[in-house]
Formats: structure tokens, sequence, C-alpha cells
């Protein structure tokens, strides 16, 4: 027994179910998606009370709506910074925006989870930001191997810093929910997806994450059905779902992250959309029962 401790360990930390973490068999992860925070060109000296009051009331339609979980993501920082280069003000305001979600979202009888994404593979500003707010989990772009993103920084895995960093902030309750074949970006040249699925899963993931090309794309239903098959964690919809195609992803996927099929007009830009929330649900419902 002695000789196998240190993997018990690293079994105990790993998440269990995502039924475990969520309350409920194929959860909905809705999109809080931030305004530009500071320093970013989209931002225009509004302030942090208004990012805070804008992500307020996107949370709360969210919420309204039956979401299982939430994200706070720096969704309008355009163009994005490519691994650890994320700018300290951006960090900070981002840990304020999440704290005050993770407070709404722990209203209640069932608090919500709530996790954390820094686009594009900020993960250890993640880590940070997720500790100092008391979020569940991080969105990990990255994890392991190597992709060129949109904006062209090549940018590697960060599974051996991340991981080592958590161990040493005793935040191993924090899960990683990673991205296997990551929307905007193309792979090194020979990750596929069955290797990209076996190194992230070896590399301690706790969830696996398909999306299509771009925010808003689904990928082919192939795809995920593949991703099922390889993989041993849960699979999560990374993009593209909406309440027409969800019952055909959730033959194969265990959950779903999903933004902006539920803004107004399906466009990202826009406020959340409580009509378009309660519908997206409903399809979610039925698959459910089944």
């Amino acid at each position: 027994m002695a000789d196998v401790l240190w993997k018990q360990h690293l079994d105990e930390v790993r998440l269990g179910s995502l039924t475990g973490m969520f309350g409920v068999e194929k959860p909905v992860i809705g999109m809080v998606h931030l305004w530009p925070l500071p320093g970013s060109p989209g931002y225009s000296g509004y302030g942090i009370g208004t990012i805070l009051d804008y992500a307020r009331r996107d949370a709360e339609a969210l919420l309204a709506g039956g979401v299982d979980g939430l994200i706070v993501e720096n969704m309008w920082d355009l163009p994005y910074y490519a691994g650890a280069s994320v700018p300290l003000e951006a960090v900070a305001a981002q840990a304020v925006a999440a704290r005050a979600v993770i407070e709404m979202a722990s209203q209640g009888e069932s608090p919500v989870p709530v996790g954390v994404n820094v686009i594009h593979n900020g993960a250890s500003a993640e880590l940070a930001i997720a500790l100092a707010a008391g979020a569940a989990f991080i969105r990990v772009c990255i994890l392991t191997g190597a992709r060129l993103w949109d904006t062209g920084g090549l940018d590697n895995g960060c599974a051996a810093d991340l991981l080592r960093r958590r161990k040493e902030l005793g935040a191993e309750d924090i899960k990683l929910f990673a991205d296997v074949d990551k929307k905007h970006s193309i792979p090194f040249p020979g990750l596929d997806l069955e290797t990209h699925i076996e190194w992230t899963e070896f590399y301690r993931a706790d969830a696996l994450i398909v999306s299509g090309r771009m925010t808003g794309s689904a990928p082919p239903v192939e795809k995920v059905r593949r991703a099922k098959e390889l993989a041993t964690r849960p699979i999560l919809m990374g993009s593209g779902t909406t309440a027409e195609n969800i019952s055909d992803f959730f033959r194969y996927a265990d959950g779903a992250i999903v933004g902006s099929s539920l803004k107004v007009d399906g466009v990202a830009e826009n406020p959340v959309d409580p009509g378009r929330v309660r519908r997206y649900m409903g399809a979610v419902k039925a698959v459910r029962v089944r």
C-alpha cells in the first residue's frame, strides 16, 4: 500500500463527477462575459462599478433562468494576451468581479459553483483569481501540448507550473476544466484530438472541453462523439450549443459551457436574454428526463 500513497493523494484531489460538483446530470455553465477591463483597448474609463453592474445583471439573468454554474471571463479584453502575460490591473479587476458574482451565486439554499477563465491561457492568473475570489474551478485553455493563437502567439501547456503552484497555495480544491483542440487556435503539427485528450487526462485535468473553431461556433457532433469515446474524464461542450441543437450534443457530452446563444439575438456582445436562458434550460431538462 505504501508504494501507491502518492497516487492515492492525486486521485483524492481529482473531481469525482460533474454531478457531485453541480448537483445535476449534464450541468449547464453560463458565461458571465465581463466588459473590457482596465488596460484593454475597449476600456474607456467607466470604472469598476460599471463592470460589476453589468456582470451582476448577466449573472442574475443566468441564475434566474436555472443554469447550474457560471464562469467569469475577460471576454472583451481584445486582442488577448497569450499565456502568463496578463496585466496586473486586469487580474485585479477580474478578481473583484469574480467575487461579486460568487456572492450572488452563493445566496439561497443551493449555491451555484462559479469558475474563472482568463483568455488566452492565463492559467496562473486564473488560479490567483479563483483563490482570492473563492471560485470552484478554472478553465485552462492549454493544459498540455502547444497551439498557435489567433493573435499570433505560439503557446504551450502549463501543467507543470500550474499543478505545482496549486499545490503550493493549498488550492487543490480548485478543479481544472481543460480544453482539448481549443477554439481560436490551431494545433502544433502532429497534435491530433486523440493525443491531446490522452496528454490532458494524464496531467490531471478534472474535465475536458470540446469546442468549435471560434466563439459561438459548434464543433461537429462526430468530434464530440469521438472525444467521449476516447476520454475517461467528463466531456463538456465549450461553444456552439443552442436550444435547438443541445439534444444532439448531449447524446455524448456530459455538460455544456454556453454564452453566445443565451444573449439577446444570439450575439455575444449583447446582454443575457432571460427568455433565451429559459428556452435553453427547457431543452436541457427535456434531455435529462429521457
